[in-house]
């Protein structure tokens, strides 16, 4: 019964370079196979992830310069990979990477190329988090120095929340998310009373492997924990 689904890509060492050209190549694996899902699925909803880090041999999700993210010229690659996924016919851009003004950016792209149907879920809430190691471990995508604090959010502040939110809805968002999810319910309940926009949640990997391990360590009763 589930039709809706978000689609990151594994990408091997040998295909990564500092500015993740693979990412928006439409001859690809992961730009070839979400145009795969939609002819053999067109009535499913398919997500797509927006952000250099999978594709980066820095891991990091924008332009490594001097150690340092270079936010503006980071926008370029990540709005050639918004178009090319567009291209491929799917439904949702996801755009993960934390960097200013993107949400406008992939938006504008987007509509002077005809996708004005393609929505924008924008990670507007991303916290810098160490709940997303055993994803990252996955996609062997962690950061190869430094950490990704200057872009993603900072815990303690939750009226940043709100001001990401507004931007957010200011660029054209479809819908907000917050991740991770469990931890986060406060800033959930803060973007719902402060936003007309819908609100999503992203149970990440950690979160569900803290629950998975209990159950199968008999800790707790991971179904009716999770319900």
């Amino acid at each position: 019964g589930i039709n809706a689904f978000d689609i990151f890509p594994v990408v091997d060492e040998r295909h990564k370079d500092t500015m993740a050209t693979k990412s928006h190549d439409s001859n690809f694996f992961y730009i070839k196979a979400l145009g795969e899902i939609k002819k053999k699925f067109p009535e499913a909803c398919i997500m797509t992830d927006v952000a250099m880090d999978p594709y980066s041999s820095d891991g990091h999700d924008g332009i490594v310069e001097n150690g340092k993210i270079l936010n503006d010229e980071t926008l370029e690659v990540l709005g050639k990979m918004a178009l090319a996924q567009a291209d491929s016919g799917i439904d949702i851009i996801g755009p993960s990477d934390m960097m200013d003004g993107r949400v406008g950016y992939i938006r504008e792209l987007l509509d002077e190329n005809g996708f004005t149907e393609v929505s924008i879920m924008s990670y507007t809430a991303k916290y810098a988090s160490a709940f997303y190691g055993p994803f990252r471990d996955a996609l062997d995508s962690a950061p190869k120095h430094g950490d990704k604090k200057t872009y993603q959010m900072d815990p303690a502040n939750s009226r940043e929340a709100l001001i990401e939110a507004e931007l957010d809805d200011m660029e054209a968002a479809d819908f907000l998310m917050v991740k991770p999810a469990l931890a986060y319910l406060d800033i959930i309940s803060l973007l719902r009373k402060n936003s007309d926009l819908p609100i999503a949640a992203y149970n990440v990997s950690g979160e569900y492997s803290m629950m998975k391990s209990a159950g199968l360590n008999g800790w707790l009763d991971a179904e009716k924990a999770l319900l």
